[in-house]
């Protein structure tokens, strides 16, 4: 487990862990799912006396649970809250149950990953996936600022830190929106295409089920935040003396701007979801008009070949005195007799439209 002690434009990564709260500043630490299954208890207990707080067991068991969905709880100690990260990395991927999909790479970087918060007046604890961008970004540039004059604004305080790893993780959704929008116009394009049959019928489907999964998602992420902000307007100060108002308005804007996010992905999701179901409503309309022409053709044909197949069958009948049987110019008359009957056939279907390629309108 790291320990980063915060102050107002100072951070430190401590060497070995305190035995206490901090004077001044807060903690954050930072721990990945392995290290706090590895031994629970003991892990508890560090929490405990780094930070006097105890940490209840049905939260130590969400904390280790890979399949927990985005959640929040507040206690009078502290409050949690668990936030499903996409796993970016092979190593954070959690498999997912049942027979494998084959899913386009866009679709295949859906794995998530669940991130859990425990936010306590004086410290942050993150329990993650080893190997987390998103943390490990953030520890970069916590420590970057160390040893430098620069004018990075350090969080002031543990919310405004896990609202700043909210927000990150939050982002990766949005850079997901365009590659999957692109697969779905390929997909639309395929549907269309005329030329060639769509077969890759169990893909199309695969990502639909994926798609759901990120709508359930985003919704559960959205009902969490929407927890939490509610926390935060439930526990405003009294008094805005020494700038406690603006802080809780800034954690409140912060919040606002991750539950904004979290809602374009969800909208974003249901419109792909909405373009895949459109697209093959339009295919199988495609299909049957195509099917709708051909059968019009047929019809047509088999119209024009009627009336023929009656006059051959008339002369083909095996009677020894019938007209034109033994004259010379019989079979030719009986040609142009049939040949008349083809063009005004066509002349009456073009009068009633029947050959248009496009329907009157």
């Amino acid at each position: 487990m790291d320990i980063f002690h915060i102050t107002q434009g100072q951070v430190s990564l401590l060497a070995a862990p305190p035995d206490g709260p901090p004077e001044s500043g807060f903690y954050w630490l930072d721990v990945t799912h392995d290290e706090v299954r590895a031994d629970p208890e003991a892990w508890r207990d560090q929490v405990e006396r780094v930070t006097g707080t105890h940490v209840y067991d049905p939260h130590l068991t969400d904390a280790v649970n890979l399949r927990h969905p985005s959640y929040f709880d507040a206690t009078q100690d502290y409050h949690m809250l668990v936030f499903r990260k996409l796993a970016l990395n092979g190593s954070e991927g959690v498999p997912e149950p049942g027979p494998e999909k084959r899913l386009p790479p866009a679709m295949n970087k859906m794995a998530t990953v669940p991130v859990t918060f425990l936010l306590l007046s004086c410290a942050l604890v993150t329990v993650h996936a080893p190997d987390s961008r998103t943390i490990e970004a953030a520890r970069s540039r916590l420590l970057e600022t160390r040893g430098r004059n620069n004018r990075v604004r350090l969080p002031s305080s543990p919310q405004e830190l896990m609202l700043r790893l909210l927000n990150a993780m939050v982002d990766q959704y949005l850079d997901m929106r365009q590659p999957l929008s692109n697969q779905i116009d390929r997909w639309q394009r395929a549907l269309l295409n005329p030329r060639r049959q769509f077969s890759n019928w169990m893909s199309l489907l695969d990502a639909r089920v994926e798609l759901r999964r990120l709508e359930h998602l985003c919704e559960e992420q959205h009902d969490a935040l929407q927890e939490l902000r509610d926390h935060f307007v439930d526990n405003l100060p009294e008094s805005t003396e020494n700038g406690e108002g603006r802080a809780y308005d800034l954690l409140l804007v912060r919040t606002n701007d991750v539950m904004e996010h979290v809602t374009r992905v969800l909208n974003h999701t249901r419109r792909l979801e909405g373009s895949i179901e459109t697209a093959v409503q339009i295919h199988f309309a495609a299909m049957a008009h195509r099917t709708s022409e051909i059968m019009r053709t047929l019809t047509v044909i088999t119209a024009l070949f009627m009336p023929l197949t009656l006059v051959t069958g008339i002369f083909g009948m095996n009677f020894v005195e019938m007209p034109l049987l033994h004259d010379k110019q019989g079979f030719w008359v009986s040609i142009g007799i049939m040949a008349i009957i083809v063009v005004v056939l066509l002349f009456m279907f073009r009068r009633k439209h029947y050959l248009d390629e496009t329907p009157e309108r």
